[in-house]
């Protein structure tokens, strides 16, 4: 009712409420009843979903109630998979209500007759508003409710969300001016509150692994129990192994499918409408169905792995008993000790009512490139009209006339170094100032390449004779040889070769396969969950509610060294083998810590320390070296983000890639051209010969400039970096141990691991046996045997040190991992 008198007083609204609340039907509700007081043609209200299969669940959700109303309207959905005739139809005659996506709305805007397809547009409903805003689509998003606004002067905006953190900064990114106290906040109650427990294997907890398979057994025996069960994973390569070990267990045919984003569409349908129809017990899922997907009868979620953050947690739990009078059950399935930890610590959180996350960031000046170009594909434009139309969007709301200018700059030819190369030219200005796109040729090329995802290059997967089964990413084909098997789509393969875009497979023989991990895949530990776990570490009175093993674990932690201090930085040193090992408990997340690792390994190198690899999990950041660290306080100060990430950001590739997805937001690269499709090692090749002449010719370039900013900034988590080194100042504790502490273990077992596969085997390998039977001096129980380890010299000491030259040259042989 609260979002209905909004509607009637024509204000904009962002409403929170818990998932099974409502949502759906308050947002629609305003438009459905002004459809039924004065009927009529066109398009009346827009529906924006940051997923396609949300957009078409919204659709069959929202048809039946305005069917059984005997509504006279349309409800249709516009995505990538909407059949040609379809759109072309709809743009002839528009439904009254259009549910589509980011992408293909900025398609719609860029054609010449937007002004009529949305002209008369009264309301636009922005779902899982959180999961766009501060994102790249998000940005994309933001520019053409601008657009929008400009079309249509009386348009309403309203936005929809579970888990928000941040309520006042999504009420500015609703508002037409970025003004958030222009938009009207409705919070609802709290529902029934979530039942959450875990699931630990029946035999012994694993020290380290991050995917779960040990806990399958009992994972299986609550899916037998249950109706219906949704079960999450935070990887796609961990779906994968997740159902192969469901099936093999499956002793009572359960139908049981798997659902992430590199199926093919196809197969992603089909399995949507097996579960939306009751035909599935249960449906192993990436984040491809953790965003508002409407099932009623889902009986209970399973998150395997810890789930990095607590809003992600909500949103995964809110898809069972999709009601707000009952509660949602929920099950955590922690793959080792740490993640025990991390499971308690997000339980606690959600008892508690906290939501995570960071607020938006401002926009990025690729997609405004992009959007610039679209913009001129529909209709020439005054650049000052457009930079206040921009500067309407909450995310660009910043945005300087000098970024914005040199931005436009860039899509008319280039800028200033490419500005004698004719593809670059696309927009010239009339005699008024005007600006024009230059041709049909540019628009085609325009929206054959728009949207804001950049994914590693894909190639299709095809069974030999048969169909196509996905996509994986070009870099693990690579690594492959004819006969290596593979787990994909639910299934062993066996590779064959190589097409010229197509990855020809058949059956899968003998041989452990591998599985295809995807560069996109690690989710961020949140911040404020990091907090949480250092509190539990950092106090045995939170240990209660953990199970014994760990209990036990931390006990011998104290016992051996020290536990992880709430505020400062606890780093342990230790020779093992023929090498020294630091192991500092930073609690910053994966992302956090490998940058880290690269920064503190360029500083020993530069101490003389001989640093030959490092590593960064979620909770710890390692180094192992060829002598011992000295002077551990000084590899850990503040200026360690001067100097050496200048250094590290100007040497390293990762400028390279994130130069080379800037670009092809931009447009400066195409992924797709007619009649060709170009491979992964093209586009490298060509962003590479861009970026070294716009470095030398002109290194204030925009497209440098947005890469330098996203290097610093979004790639690396410099912020959390600077946070944690500002915590540890003067605090830091180094404890020298003549071996590995218990906490170390799970890094030390991942040390070495080989990742091309992605896969973490439970099982510990004899190595792992041993090093805990190290660290525990045999007080935890174990199955298999224990590894005996032949006798190694010890490590040489700082004073053993040989000249500096030698250590050089044994340093520029084994380069740090990472």
């Amino acid at each position: 009712m609260e979002m209905l008198a909004a509607a009637e007083a024509g204000e904009s609204a962002l409403l929170i409420a818990p998932t099974g609340g409502g949502k759906t039907l308050a947002g629609f509700l305003p438009s459905l009843i002004q459809l039924h007081r004065e009927p009529r043609p066109g398009l009346h209200t827009l529906y924006v979903s940051p997923l396609k299969a949300l957009a078409v669940d919204i659709a069959r959700n929202l048809t039946i109630p305005a069917e059984e109303m005997g509504l006279d309207l349309r409800i249709e959905t516009r995505t990538g998979d909407t059949p040609a005739n379809r759109r072309a139809r709809q743009r002839q005659d528009p439904p009254q209500i259009l549910l589509t996506t980011p992408e293909s709305l900025t398609l719609l805007l860029s054609l010449p007759d937007a002004g009529d397809i949305f002209g008369n547009l009264a309301c636009v409903v922005i779902d899982e508003i959180h999961a766009l805003a501060g994102t790249k689509r998000g940005d994309q998003l933001a520019l053409c409710l601008s657009r929008l606004s400009t079309l249509a002067p009386g348009l309403r905006r309203v936005g929809l969300s579970a888990t928000v953190a941040h309520p006042k900064a999504l009420a500015a990114w609703c508002a037409r001016d970025a003004d958030p106290e222009s938009v009207r906040l409705v919070r609802a109650a709290g529902g029934a509150a979530p039942e959450i427990g875990t699931i630990l294997p029946a035999g012994r907890l694993p020290w380290g692994g991050h995917m779960g398979l040990s806990t399958m057994p009992e994972v299986y025996q609550r899916l037998r129990e249950a109706g219906v069960s949704i079960i999450f994973t935070n990887t796609r390569a961990q779906s994968e192994l997740c159902f192969q070990a469901l099936w093999r267990l499956n002793e009572d045919n359960l139908p049981i499918a798997l659902h992430h984003g590199s199926l093919t569409v196809e197969q992603r349908r089909k399995v949507e409408a097996a579960m939306a129809a009751g035909k599935l017990r249960a449906v192993v899922a990436t984040a491809s169905l953790d965003l508002g997907i409407d099932w009623g009868a889902v009986d209970q979620v399973i998150q395997v792995g810890a789930p990095k953050g607590v809003a992600r947690l909500l949103q995964r739990v809110g898809r069972a008993n999709h009601r707000m009078d009952e509660p949602s059950r929920a099950a955590l399935v922690p793959a080792n000790r740490f993640e025990v930890i991390e499971c308690r610590a997000a339980i606690e959180a959600v008892a508690e009512g906290e939501v995570d996350g960071d607020p938006p960031r401002p926009g990025g000046l690729d997609v405004l490139a992009q959007h610039i170009l679209a913009m001129a594909c529909h209709a020439p434009f005054f650049p000052d009209d457009l930079y206040a139309e921009v500067k309407g969007a909450a995310a660009y709301a910043t945005l300087s006339r000098r970024d914005f200018d040199d931005t436009l700059r860039f899509v008319e030819d280039g800028g200033y170094a490419l500005s004698g190369y004719e593809r670059f030219r696309r927009l010239f200005r009339d005699y008024e100032g005007r600006v024009h796109v230059r041709g049909p040729q540019v628009a085609r090329q325009l929206r054959m390449n728009l949207g804001t995802i950049v994914e590693t290059p894909l190639l299709k997967v095809r069974m030999r004779g048969g169909p196509i089964l996905g996509e994986v990413e070009e870099w693990f084909v690579s690594t492959l040889e004819p006969g290596d098997n593979f787990i994909f789509a639910g299934q062993v393969l066996r590779y064959e070769r190589l097409d010229p875009m197509t990855v020809i497979v058949s059956r899968g023989g003998e041989g452990e396969p591998r599985v295809p991990a995807y560069a996109g895949s690690k989710l961020p530990l949140s911040t404020s969950l990091a907090l949480r776990v250092r509190e539990i570490l950092s106090n045995p009175r939170h240990w209660k509610a953990l199970p014994e093993p760990v209990r036990d674990w931390l006990a011998m932690q104290r016992k051996r060294s020290e536990l992880p201090p709430l505020e400062g930085l606890l780093v342990e040193v230790f020779p093992r083998g023929n090498r020294w090992f630091l192991v500092a408990y930073c609690f910053e997340g994966r992302l956090a810590h490998q940058t880290l690792g690269m920064l503190v390994t360029r500083r020993m190198e530069r101490m003389g320390l001989g640093p030959l690899g490092f590593l960064g999990t979620d909770y710890v950041m390692a180094v192992w070296s060829a002598f011992e660290p000295t002077d551990v306080e000084h590899l850990f100060e503040e200026d360690l983000l001067g100097e050496e990430l200048e250094e590290w950001i100007a040497e390293s590739s990762m400028l390279r890639r994130t130069f080379r997805n800037i670009a092809t937001i931009a447009g400066l690269l195409e992924k797709n051209h007619p009649g060709q499709e170009k491979s992964g090692r093209q586009m490298s090749m060509s962003a590479d010969l861009i970026y070294d002449v716009l470095r030398k010719h002109e290194p204030d370039h925009i497209l440098l400039r947005a890469t330098r900013a996203e290097a610093a900034f979004g790639l690396t988590d410099v912020a959390r970096i600077g946070s944690l080194l500002e915590r540890a100042r003067g605090r830091i504790r180094v404890r020298r141990l003549d071996r590995v502490s218990p906490l170390a273990v799970p890094a030390l077992i991942e040390e070495g691991r080989e990742w091309v596969s992605g896969s973490a085997e439970d099982a510990l390998l004899a190595e792992a046996v041993a090093l805990v039977e190290e660290a525990t001096g045999g007080e935890d129980s174990f199955t298999g045997e224990i590894a005996e380890e032949a006798p190694t010299p010890p490590p040489p000491r700082a004073e053993e040190r040989p000249p500096r030259k030698s250590r050089s040259m044994h340093f520029a042989r084994r380069r740090p991992r990472g």
